[in-house]
């Protein structure tokens, strides 16, 4: 299962060895502290903190980037309108809470191989089976949720370079089309991934 989407990025760390359920506990915790935390001077040590996990994690600069690359415009973007709307200190802190949110997802993520998480995601919906449903399809279809955000937004930034290349940045149907049809191409590849699984029933 972890050929999947490729995020997963090998290594031997004290990161890769932790349990799957330990890493997801400490994503959901490390969120909850995000929301809860204000001071922009907060929120840059939470983001210095989150830049010294991924030197434990060894997984190199080109993956740590990978990670937050896709959602560097909307961090533009989001800094703009909060500054516009709000002020300087609400913009960088809210700005920031996001980046390190996605970090810390994408850090989860390739430290953590599928099969691993979809296993602990198992165990914590063993309770579902007494609503009739079950408990492995429901932690792939949030396995197969983590992985895609960050491929999906790949997608929307490759469509976007490619618009500021052709010169049509501002229309939402050169975007739009391209966008589908990649998001589309994507889902057969990973329809076609289940299938060759004996997933598809």
């Amino acid at each position: 299962m972890n050929g999947l989407t490729g995020a997963y990025v090998p290594g031997a760390s004290p990161l890769h060895r932790l349990p799957a359920g330990a890493k997801l506990a400490g994503l959901a915790l490390a969120c909850t502290v995000l929301v809860v935390l204000r001071s922009p001077l907060a929120l840059a040590g939470a983001a210095a903190v989150v830049a010294g996990l991924y030197a434990v994690s060894r997984v190199g600069v080109a993956a740590a980037w990978a990670q937050v690359r896709p959602v560097r415009w909307f961090a533009v973007a989001l800094f703009g309108m909060q500054w516009i709307f709000v002020d300087l200190a609400g913009a960088t802190s809210t700005t920031l809470r996001v980046v390190v949110a996605v970090a810390l997802a994408g850090l989860v993520t390739i430290t953590t191989r599928t099969s691993a998480m979809m296993a602990a995601l198992e165990r914590c919906l063993r309770p579902a089976r007494f609503a009739g449903l079950d408990p492995f399809r429901l932690s792939l279809l949030l396995s197969l949720t983590v992985r895609s955000v960050p491929v999906l937004a790949e997608l929307a930034t490759r469509v976007r370079e490619a618009q500021r290349a052709r010169g049509v940045e501002r229309s939402l149907r050169a975007f739009a089309v391209p966008m589908v049809v990649s998001a589309l191409r994507h889902a057969d590849a990973l329809g076609e991934a289940l299938s060759a699984r004996g997933l598809d029933d």
